[in-house]
């Protein structure tokens, strides 16, 4: 059994991590362009506030998430800049304060959803655990993005096992995404843990498998980083070919990220 309270005291976690280098920006450094090509750090903290709150709504409202579904499919294109252009548009301390605002009351809900509840999402319903990590997941997918706009660092964590989880998971739905047929062979990984240890993940009878950091498996599959500029290696043509269109996240691919476009260990996007 999944522990669903053990998720949300890590989605926790990974939200107050962020929160505490948001907390230290002035507001020039809010207007900051990221990676993401047209988003500043305002508009990255804007999408993940106006994403959380709907993610509430979806477990606490079903006539207001219908009505932003309803949106949503009314613009497919653009709603995910339009939806959150306004909170964008408040003041620094404002956003900061609605996102932590949103990000805590969902973590509340999550945590006091019977068990064997489904979230209603722009997709398929999803579980509270899927929920609560795929929060976590653009938590710290977003957050890299504001990273990468400062020109700092952060370190890794062993909540990068929830984001691996995803990755394993939504492996067919890269291909759906770019209308590519599925490979018929498995994949596995084995990768290094941020305390050093390896996490063995995906299909035991696999004889395709992704070898590698699990930080920048991480930032490859959430598009945050060019497999060339890692150490990841791919072992079968499936296994490579994942690592160039994976994504852990609904929607199109987006641009991703191009070679050389960072060095190091941090990464980028938009989604």
């Amino acid at each position: 059994m999944v522990d669903a309270q053990a998720l949300v005291a890590d989605l926790r976690a990974e939200q107050e991590d962020f929160a505490a280098l948001l907390d230290g920006l002035d507001a020039a450094d809010w207007a900051r362009p990221t990676p993401a090509p047209g988003w500043t750090i305002a508009d990255q903290v804007a999408h993940l506030a106006f994403f959380d709150q709907s993610a509430l709504t979806a477990l606490t409202d079903a006539d207001g998430f219908a009505k932003i579904v309803e949106a949503a499919v009314a613009d497919p294109e653009g709603y995910v800049d339009t939806a959150a252009a306004p909170l964008a548009a408040l003041p620094p301390d404002t956003l900061l304060a609605e996102w932590r605002a949103a990000s805590a009351a969902l973590r509340s809900a999550l945590a006091a959803a019977p068990a064997g509840t489904r979230v209603p999402w722009f997709g398929p319903p999803m579980s509270v655990p899927s929920k609560a990590t795929a929060r976590l997941m653009e938590t710290w997918a977003h957050g890299q993005d504001v990273v990468d706009a400062l020109g700092t660092t952060r370190e890794p964590t062993e909540r990068l096992r929830h984001i691996v989880h995803i990755a394993l998971r939504a492996r067919p739905y890269s291909y759906f995404a770019r209308g590519l047929p599925m490979p018929e062979a498995a994949v596995r990984v084995e990768l290094t843990s941020p305390d050093g240890g390896l996490w063995r993940m995906g299909p035991e009878e696999a004889r395709e498998v992704v070898r590698g950091d699990a930080e920048q498996f991480c930032l490859v599959l959430t598009r945050r980083r060019h497999v060339a500029d890692t150490s990841l290696t791919a072992h079968g043509p499936a296994a490579q070919e994942w690592l160039r269109v994976g994504q852990t996240y609904a929607g199109g691919p987006g641009e991703g990220r191009e070679p050389g476009q960072f060095s190091g260990r941090t990464g980028s996007g938009r989604d």
